[in-house]
């Protein structure tokens, strides 16, 4: 295992490795190097991380170092990286961003140019600063949007049998025999006494014709909402603990 170069020039060329963690767990991609404003000095590594790589964390560079050719190794594990403030990765980080960064990270690297909360020992006037700093985990609760299933819309054709009954209508013949009255007599008795004649009446039926055409019946489409609803999240936090012993004046509960 070799160090990475400490310059902000070399280092940049290593964008594009694979990050991991001191048990070998992938952490993301290394995509910039971030330094200090005032000293120049290399001082952040910005990985890419998330479900998906959307996401950038910052990790301290200190104890960072290449293993192999391509994998970087460093200080923190995996959860931590990806716990990590987000930040805007725009190329600088502002004094407010580093702080929130230092604290997370618990002051393990402290930059020469930071004077933030730190539990370290400070000469102070008159002697040295005793004081203890107390902190707790505290869940950080993020979402990523990802794919849950898909839906369509499929048209088939179906065939049915329609049955409806129509009416038609048809002629046929009946014979009707009338006797002579002074009504007809007239019509009954013209031309020859005795002859042979036929009458041709022609009968007519209605036929069933069927044909079929489409209609349009309505229109369907898929349209998407959005559901909300309560995912129940359930996790271990950690807290320090302070508490005086002995005989200290003013003495208060466990905290």
């Amino acid at each position: 295992m070799t160090n990475l170069p400490r310059t902000e020039s070399d280092l940049r060329t290593w964008t594009g490795r694979t990050v991991v963690d001191s048990g070998g767990k992938k952490v993301g991609q290394l995509v910039d190097v971030y330094a200090d404003d005032v000293t120049g000095q290399p001082e952040w590594l910005a990985i890419q991380t998330g479900m998906f790589g959307t996401q950038i964390s910052f990790a301290p560079i200190e104890g960072a170092n290449l293993r192999g050719s391509d994998e970087i190794v460093i200080d923190y594990d995996n959860d931590t990286v990806k716990d990590a403030p987000r930040v805007d990765p725009d190329g600088s980080l502002t004094p407010d961003e580093e702080q929130r960064l230092y604290r997370h990270y618990q002051g393990s690297y402290v930059s020469s140019t930071w004077e933030g909360d730190r539990d370290v020992d400070t000469e102070a006037e008159g002697g040295t600063d005793q004081a203890m700093t107390r902190s707790e985990e505290e869940l950080r609760v993020e979402k990523e949007r990802r794919q849950a299933g898909t839906a369509r819309l499929r048209k088939w054709l179906e065939t049915e049998n329609v049955n409806i009954t129509v009416p038609v209508t048809r002629e046929r013949a009946r014979l009707v025999t009338e006797p002579i009255t002074d009504a007809n007599r007239d019509a009954a008795m013209r031309g020859p006494d005795l002859k042979e004649d036929e009458h041709v009446v022609t009968l007519t039926e209605e036929e069933v014709e069927v044909s079929k055409r489409t209609v349009p019946k309505e229109r369907v489409r898929l349209e998407k909402e959005s559901v909300t609803e309560d995912v129940p999240v359930s996790e271990e936090v950690r807290k320090e603990r302070i508490e005086a012993e002995g005989e200290v004046e003013g003495k208060r509960p466990r905290r």
